[in-house]
């Protein structure tokens, strides 16, 4: 449509929910407060003859349950006891978009949006392990400008876009105590953000161009984008301490210990013995010798202040050369570079094609057939360079003690830097590469009777290069923990862990993807959906160093996005009295998740080593488990369970939406002039998920949401440390976590009002 030409239209839509309507979360003894008003508008139309605008406004005030669901001490007794609490996280969100197109000549268009979004969230963090003291403020603030001038010159077009993108947030933290991690069963104390502040300005130009000549039709470009980030994070200036599993001696009735009778606590009992020795006066070394005291302090100081740039371009030359009537053969070439990392020889090649067997004299094939293979690259992120850069032992001096003996007492940073503390320090590896993937594909497209599209799509994905991390300075094998007989022996001569960012990882998955689309009348459709699917990695991201810091044995597993069935089915239906109900049914298998024995076992300051598989059932220590009996101590050179061994269960949701809009006032005016009514048409089918119109100029459309009709429970993350009295379980619901999650209830009904013109 050409600016200025279009007829003012508009939409105004109100969608209202509260606990009232919906069933209990399954986690949480109580259902859990929910208020939900989301309010909006959208409106276009002409300026004058060569201008048209567009404004888009919307505004959400949410006041969401955070749901704690940990173990705790009962105070009185230190017994472990579950606790759970509901609070209340409100959440306020406003989004405003106006837009202009402009007819600059008959051939050129200038296109130009502004786009504001700006939320904040209170009592922010709360939630699963974390008990209301962790939680924290968020105030945030996004502003985008874009433009894009497009000129038509004959068959050729050239496209310019410029974007210019920032975006601003601050943290605040309800408290300045320090962290108490007592691992998978709570967390309290502060959130250790301090009070953080972020801003980013990102901006982004770009220039295609499309050629059409005879059978060729040539596309090349260049994209610049550059970045600035200033931040300031005092991220764990107040301190935070670490009780995880291990081994201990047993206590008999009087909380003495049984000579010769290890065994393996979890972090709650480490925690119930360090209180419960502290109170009966028992010093710090006796209390480490029956299984109490932290396992980790870490507390950091210095600059919090840190500002970075980068710089990324590239260029592309393609051509969809139609050798055939019934067949085009796509060809191109893409080259990326970026500052920050020493690789800048980013070729990626495309090739592609499509052929509609018996089709060369057929405008409208019943089958098709596309394949292609491509590289596709990623960009070292900034964010991974600011933490290199921060945490160099320059910027930031980040402590970190293993088995402190002075809790809860905080030491200063002064005596920890004179018994000389270990410090972490990151770095990024001198030879980073960019991660990326090299990705084949067929697909087969049928057109089938009555109104049915079938296809199939079979996809093969190699990623080289992927992020992942090492620590480079752990204890050589042997020497960890030490003992009379052996001290911790580290390659650099110091014991500083030295976390290397790296892109050695490994990427390889296999996908099957079938889709159908069908409309078997004018009042029903049906589309559905099934991916059987098998990803395998080294590393699921910058955050996966290996078990064993010597070892890459079990570390190439299942990828965190392993998920081997996903099917979705949906649809339209309209009944009488212009009800329309819209089922949408989700169904997936279990994710994995990694076990973990909860411990540092080779003094990585890490906590995710892996238990190795028992083979002495009398030997001290054992779990068992549904994944067989494990060790959380294995013996050196023991075979230690895989990475992402673990499975969780299947999930599934049944979404049910049913609308019933009103028309009234005059029939809607074609371009033609002639009305929709004498035109002989009934009422719209409109999309699936979009309101159904009517043949009247202004409609209003009531519907009713229901989300997880069936009630079912689907379980968030499941809890892998095989030391926590929560292993193999989930204690927060699918979906949550990050604000505007609204997962404060499991069934979930939701009324819906949109009114268009």
């Amino acid at each position: 449509t050409k600016p200025g030409t279009d007829r003012y239209r508009g939409t105004f839509f109100y969608n209202f929910a509260n606990q009232f309507w919906n069933s209990r979360n399954p986690y949480s003894a109580e259902k859990a407060d929910l208020s939900l008003n989301e309010l909006g508008a959208n409106m276009s139309g002409p300026i004058n003859k060569r201008m048209s605008f567009t404004v888009d406004f919307q505004k959400y005030i949410v006041d969401n349950g955070s749901i704690v669901n940990a173990v705790t001490l009962d105070p009185a007794t230190l017994a472990a006891t579950s606790f759970h609490q509901n609070t209340t996280t409100p959440q306020r969100r406003f989004i405003l978009s106006p837009r202009i197109d402009y007819a600059l000549s008959p051939n050129n268009t200038l296109v130009a949006r502004y786009s504001m979004t700006q939320f904040s969230l209170t009592d922010a963090g709360i939630g699963s392990f974390d008990l209301p003291v962790r939680g924290y403020h968020m105030d945030y603030l996004s502003q985008t400008v874009q433009a894009t001038e497009t000129a038509v010159l004959g068959t050729n077009i050239n496209e310019t876009r410029f974007q210019y993108y920032r975006s601003a947030y601050q943290l605040a933290a309800n408290s300045t105590d320090p962290t108490i991690l007592v691992l998978n069963s709570f967390n309290e104390g502060a959130s250790q953000v301090g009070h953080t502040s972020d801003q980013q300005n990102y901006f982004e130009l770009q220039n295609y161009t499309t050629i059409a000549k005879k059978a060729h039709q040539f596309k090349f470009g260049v994209r610049m984008r550059g970045q600035t980030q200033n931040n300031t994070s005092p991220s764990n200036f107040g301190g935070t301490f670490i009780f995880a599993g291990g081994l201990a001696p047993m206590l008999d009735a009087n909380n003495q210990p049984i000579a010769g009778t290890d065994l393996q606590i979890t972090s709650i009992e480490r925690y119930r013995r360090t209180l419960l020795f502290q109170g009966l006066g028992y010093a710090p070394a006796q209390i480490a010798a029956l299984g109490g005291e932290p396992s980790q302090f870490s507390i950091s100081t210095g600059n919090p202040n840190l500002a970075l740039h980068q710089m990324d371009a590239s260029v592309f030359a393609g051509d969809d050369w139609k050798i055939l009537p019934n067949f085009t053969l796509s060809l191109g070439l893409r080259y990326e570079m970026q500052t920050n990392i020493s690789d800048h020889a980013d070729f990626a090649p495309r090739l592609g094609f499509a052929y509609a067997p018996g089709g060369a004299n057929n405008p409208k094939p019943k089958t098709v057939i596309r394949g292609g293979f491509g590289m596709f690259y990623d960009r070292f992120p900034l964010s991974s360079t600011l933490t290199a850069d921060r945490y160099n032992g320059q910027v930031i001096q980040a402590y970190v003690v293993t088995n402190p003996l002075f809790y809860p007492n905080i030491p200063s940073i002064s005596l920890l830097n004179g018994s000389l503390a270990p410090q972490i320090h990151y770095e990024k590896y001198a030879d980073l590469h960019a991660p990326y993937l090299m990705q084949s594909a067929i697909t087969l497209e049928r057109q089938l009777p009555a109104s049915t599209t079938l296809s199939v799509t079979y996809t093969n994905s190699h990623g080289l290069h992927e992020l992942r991390s090492f620590d480079i300075n752990a204890p050589l094998a042997g020497t960890y923990p030490g003992t009379s007989l052996a001290s911790p022996v580290y390659p650099m001569g110091n014991s500083n862990p030295l976390l290397l960012m790296t892109t050695s990882g490994l990427y390889n998955q296999n996908q099957l993807i079938t889709n159908i689309n069908s409309r078997l009348n004018q009042n029903v459709s049906l589309f559905g959906f099934y991916m059987l699917n098998k990803a395998m990695s080294n590393t699921d991201g910058l955050g996966t160093y290996p078990s064993n810091p010597y070892s890459q044995v079990g570390e190439y597993g299942p990828s965190s996005s392993d998920i081997r069935h996903r099917a979705f089915i949906g649809g339209s239906i309209n009944t009488r009295w212009g009800v329309r109900v819209s089922p949408f049914v989700n169904l997936n298998s279990g994710a994995p998740f990694d076990i973990t024995s909860g411990q540092d076992a080779y003094g990585t300051s890490l906590f995710n080593s892996r238990p190795g598989i028992a083979t002495d059932p009398a030997k001290a220590g054992l779990i068992q488990t549904k994944y067989g009996l494990l060790d959380p101590n294995p013996v050196p050179g023991g075979k230690l369970i895989g990475r992402n061994f673990g499975r969780g269960p299947g999930q599934y949701t049944v979404n049910v939406r049913v609308a019933r809009t009103f028309g009234f006032g005059p029939e809607k005016a074609t371009a033609s002039g002639m009305t929709q009514g004498n035109m002989g048409h009934g009422p719209a089918m409109g999309g699936i998920f979009n309101s159904p119109t009517t043949d009247r100029k202004y409609n209003l459309t009531i519907s009713m949401q229901g989300r997880n009709l069936l009630n079912h429970t689907n379980p968030g993350p499941i809890i892998g440390d095989i030391t926590s009295p929560l292993f193999g379980q989930a204690n927060s619901m699918a979906g949550g976590g990050g604000g505007f999650s609204e997962n404060a209830n499991n069934r979930r009904l939701e009324l819906q009002m949109r009114f268009s013109f």
